[in-house]
């Protein structure tokens, strides 16, 4: 499977996530800063469009913007 099959998966996951809870760019910054992250909404940009971005970094924002939890019925790997 392709590698960036999977950059794909987990950018559409973030963004799915996010707009789910209705949360901009913008918001995520600050809900970040709360937990002590430091981003910039054009870093937040950058790294969602690319969607190289680490394991970390994912579930700082899932966790900044109140995920509890995460469906992988639809991964790649399954198709």
């Amino acid at each position: 499977m392709d590698e960036t099959v999977w950059s794909d998966y987990v950018k559409g996951l973030l963004k799915a996530e996010l707009k789910r809870k209705n949360i901009t760019y913008k918001q995520l910054v600050d809900k970040l800063a709360a937990l002590g992250v430091s981003e910039t909404e054009a870093n937040i940009k950058n790294k969602v469009s690319r969607g190289g971005f680490s394991a970390v970094f994912l579930v700082q924002c899932l966790a900044a913007i109140g995920v509890q939890s995460v469906r992988l019925d639809d991964l790649p790997a399954s198709q």
